[in-house]
C-alpha cells in the first residue's frame, strides 16, 4: 500500500455521501506497498480503507477482485469485504481513480514471522486454494513467466546501475525459466502476494489475509513457493528450513501435494524470486517524484534467487516426505 494521488479535502466528503458510513472523522494515507494509494478512513460507522486503483491494475480485472473477497469471506476464510455503496455498487471513481472502500481487519503484521506464523500461513494459504475452487471469474497470471520478459526489458538498460552484473544474471535465469517452467499443474486461483504485510495477526493467532490485487489463475504450488520467498529467510537473507517445513506442513494438513508439485517447488521457488526481483526493480528505478512510498530493495531477491539456484531437493526446504 501507498499514496500516489491525493484527494482533496472538498472531494472526499462528496464521494463518501453515497455510502451509509457516516459522518467522516480522519482520514490518513497509509505508506506502505508500492501499488495503490491507500487511506484509512475512521468514520462514524468505524474504520474503514479506502484504496484508489494505481500503476499494474487494470480497471477491468476489479470485478474479479472485489468479488473474489466476497466469494472467500462466504467460504470462510477471514478477509476484507467490499463496502457497497447506496446504489450497491463496490466500484466508485475519486480523484480521476477507480476507488474502492473495504472492511477493516483487527490485528497486526509481524515483522519477524516466527515458525507458528509460518505453519498458520500455509494452512490459510491452502483453504484459500480450496474455498476459491469454485470461484467462476477466471483472471489470467501476468505476472507469470511470460510476463517476466517484458519487465526485464523495461529495466535492463539500467540495472548494472543496482547491482554490476545484475543484467547478465537476470538474463540468464530468465532463459532457463522460460524453457523450464512447469505448465501442467494443478490450478486454481491464487493470492500471489502473501507477503507479511498482507496477513494479520492478534497475538500468535492469524486474524486475516489482506490485498488481493494479484490473485490470479495459476498453479497452486507456486502461491506456496511465493510464501516459502515471502516468510522463510532470515534477516541475514539464509532460508530457515524449519519455517519452511512449518509451512509446507500446515499446507498439507489441508491440501497435499502431488508428487508432481513437490518435484516443481525448486523450479517454482525460483521463478518466484525473479519475479519479485523483476518488479522491485522496476519499482525502484521509476518512483514517482513525490510519491510517499517506500520501494522495497531488489537486492533482497537476488540473494533469495541465488540460494534457490543452489537447492538440490525438496528436502532443502523442509520437505521430507
Amino acid at each position: 500500500m501507498a499514496v500516489y494521488t491525493e484527494i482533496s479535502d472538498e472531494d472526499l466528503p462528496v464521494f463518501l455521501e453515497g455510502y451509509e458510513l457516516g459522518g467522516l472523522l480522519s482520514c490518513k494515507g497509509i505508506a506502505e506497498g508500492v501499488e495503490n494509494s491507500n487511506y484509512l478512513l475512521h468514520c462514524e460507522a468505524g474504520f474503514f480503507i479506502l484504496t484508489l486503483y494505481e500503476r499494474r491494475v487494470v480497471e477491468a480485472d476489479l470485478p474479479f477482485f472485489l468479488g473474489l473477497m466476497e466469494h472467500l469471506a462466504r467460504r470462510g476464510v477471514n478477509c476484507p469485504l467490499p463496502v457497497h455503496n447506496r446504489r450497491g455498487a463496490a466500484l466508485g471513481r475519486l480523484a480521476g481513480r477507480p476507488a474502492v472502500i473495504v472492511t477493516f481487519l483487527d490485528g497486526m503484521s509481524v515483522r519477524r514471522p516466527g515458525v507458528q506464523h509460518c505453519a498458520q500461513i500455509g494452512e490459510v494459504l491452502a483453504q484459500l486454494h480450496g474455498a476459491g475452487s469454485d470461484f467462476e471469474i477466471k483472471r489470467p497470471n501476468a505476472l507469470s513467466v511470460a510476463g517476466w520478459a517484458p519487465l526485464f526489458q523495461a529495466a535492463e538498460a539500467r540495472a548494472d546501475g543496482v547491482l554490476p552484473g545484475l543484467a547478465v544474471m537476470i538474463a540468464d535465469e530468465l532463459a532457463h525459466l522460460e524453457q523450464a517452467w512447469p505448465r501442467s499443474l494443478p490450478s486454481g486461483v491464487i493470492h500471489a502476494d502473501l507477503f507479511p504485510d498482507n496477513a494479520f495477526f492478534l497475538g500468535a493467532r492469524l486474524s486475516g489475509v489482506i490485498d488481493f490485487y494479484f490473485a490470479c489463475n495459476d498453479a497452486l504450488a507456486y502461491d506456496l513457493a511465493i510464501c516459502l520467498n515471502a516468510w522463510c529467510f532470515e534477516p541475514d537473507l539464509s532460508f530457515n528450513i524449519t519455517k519452511g517445513m512449518a509451512m509446507i506442513d500446515g499446507y498439507q494438513k489441508v491440501r497435499p501435494l502431488s508428487d508432481a508439485e513437490k518435484q516443481a517447488l525448486p523450479l517454482l521457488a525460483r521463478g518466484a524470486a525473479l519475479r519479485f526481483l523483476l518488479t522491485r526493480l522496476v519499482d525502484w528505478l521509476n518512483v514517482p517524484d513525490g510519491a510517499l512510498v517506500r520501494p522495497k530493495d531488489p537486492l533482497e531477491y537476488v540473494k533469495k534467487l541465488r540460494f534457490h539456484q543452489q537447492v538440490q531437493s525438496v528436502r532443502d526446504y523442509g520437505l521430507l516426505k
